[in-house]
């Protein structure tokens, strides 16, 4: 079983698996070079990007994020507002410090490589580490692939279905490969999705360490709404693309004496307030929660925000059942389809991200497991085939308005199957989890992340 953990994970923007998977990838294999031979003997690193990691990384950060894991960084620790500022240290001096102990000469031009005429064919989302001693013989070579939501695998481990995750390898007491068996699962131990979930997290760690690291995600997500809310300005990468939540936030909150007699509607423009404030937070490179993805990172936030905002009985323990159980319907997603917009087009981010917060409102709405269930499958169902097109290969246009666009068909999927739905439903989540996989290897590679096709050429990039 994956973790909730891995599904959801503090990093930076712009992007789960073009800047927190390479990050991650790189700083594997120095660690890996490190441990396998003497360090001193290496006087040259270079990685080769592929695919979509090429076509679209200089404008989803890719450079910086290889370069902060080969000096040994992490995304969930480093420091987002140093890197450009040591990513200019390094191009201009052509050194690096890899693993921040051993400096070896290292050209942006020569040991950078984006390959943009070549797809791996395990994944589209490769890169390849070599690491060379002074007669330029190999001392190690590995490949890499991040496959979503800042996963990352090696080519065994893609053939074997094993993605690197930090959790211990244990058995859990509640297993679930489909909704179909999550849900026997509840009908048979009297169990609600999140209490499934947690029963399994509790192989891991304890309640304590669970319910605070659910917390800790939920101050994170919370954090990036706020500094959004506050921060102004310009997006960088050449778009220009204005800020709008400081003004919207402005807007909602400059006359509260009127709330009683608002719009009816200006509800939504809090959940698109919110969801604006944190994707606005991913694409300049910002803390981020991915959740499951960070081209997503704005829907399950701001539905959250919602909820804690304008439910009388919001609290705690609510937010973490609402995490609980999107949880496990990501989990599904994650184990049957994918969560990488270069496999599976956006359907495969905010459609996953929709699903995954229709299921957590449903279940703090007090929603059944079975309206739960249908709850992401009507999230999903009316996401299928949306494709990922992101104008100069950033991820701003049309990736920050379509998390608004997810997170509200998110509650209105949770208050259908809630409110005026009884469980049953003619289409099982799994049925769309598969249509959405189908969907997937069917679409274009051009509506993938690679910026070929869709908006990214119909809509001049300056």
């Amino acid at each position: 079983m994956i973790s909730l953990f891995d599904m959801f994970k503090i990093g930076i923007g712009p992007s789960s698996s073009h800047t927190v998977g390479p990050m991650i990838a790189t700083n594997r294999f120095v660690h890996l070079l490190e441990q396998s031979m003497q360090p001193t003997s290496v006087t040259r690193i270079s990685v080769e990007l592929f695919g979509s990691l090429s076509l679209t990384g200089l404008g989803h950060r890719t450079d910086r994020a290889v370069i902060m894991g080969l000096c040994g960084e992490l995304p969930r620790t480093i420091d987002p507002d140093t890197i450009d500022e040591r990513f200019a240290l390094i191009e201009t001096g052509e050194s690096l410090e890899w693993l921040g102990k051993y400096r070896i000469v290292f050209s942006m031009k020569k040991d950078l490589v984006f390959n943009r005429t070549k797809f791996l064919p395990q994944h589209p989302n490769g890169l390849r580490c070599i690491a060379f001693d002074d007669s330029g013989n190999e001392l190690l070579k590995r490949e890499y692939f991040s496959v979503g939501g800042g996963f990352v695998a090696e080519a065994h481990e893609l053939q074997s279905s094993e993605q690197i995750s930090p959790a211990p390898d244990a058995e859990v007491p509640y297993p679930f490969t489909s909704g179909e068996s999550l849900l026997a699962l509840c009908r048979e131990h009297g169990l609600s999705i999140s209490e499934i979930v947690m029963q399994n997290e509790l192989q891991h760690r304890s309640r304590n360490e669970i319910e605070t690291g659910i917390d800790e995600l939920w101050h994170a997500m919370k954090e990036s709404i706020d500094v959004g809310c506050q921060t102004g300005g310009i997006l960088p990468g050449g778009l220009k693309i204005q800020r709008r939540a400081p003004e919207i936030f402005r807007k909602l909150t400059a006359h509260p004496e009127l709330a009683a007699t608002a719009d009816p509607l200006e509800r939504m423009d809090w959940v698109t307030l919110f969801a604006l404030a944190v994707n606005e937070q991913n694409a300049a490179g910002g803390r981020v929660v991915t959740a499951p993805t960070n081209g997503a990172a704005g829907v399950i936030p701001a539905v959250i925000g919602y909820y804690e905002k304008f439910y009388p009985g919001a609290c705690p323990a609510g937010i973490r059942d609402f995490l609980l159980t999107a949880g496990a319907v990501g989990m599904l997603y994650k184990r049957n389809a994918s969560l990488s917009a270069a496999e599976m087009g956006c359907q495969g981010e905010v459609g996953v991200a929709c699903s995954m917060a229709a299921a957590g409102l449903a279940a703090v709405m007090g929603g059944t497991p079975n309206q739960i269930e249908n709850a992401a499958e009507i999230g999903m169902e009316h996401n299928l085939g949306l494709t990922c097109d992101p104008i100069a290969g950033l991820v701003q246009v049309p990736c920050i308005e379509r998390n608004t666009m997810g997170a509200v068909k998110a509650i209105n999927a949770a208050r259908l199957a809630v409110l005026y739905g009884d469980g049953t439903h003619r289409v099982p989540l799994d049925r769309v989890i598969e249509t959405m996989r189908q969907t997937g290897v069917d679409m274009q590679s051009k509506y993938k992340e690679t910026s070929l096709g869709g908006l990214a050429v119909n809509v001049i990039n300056c």
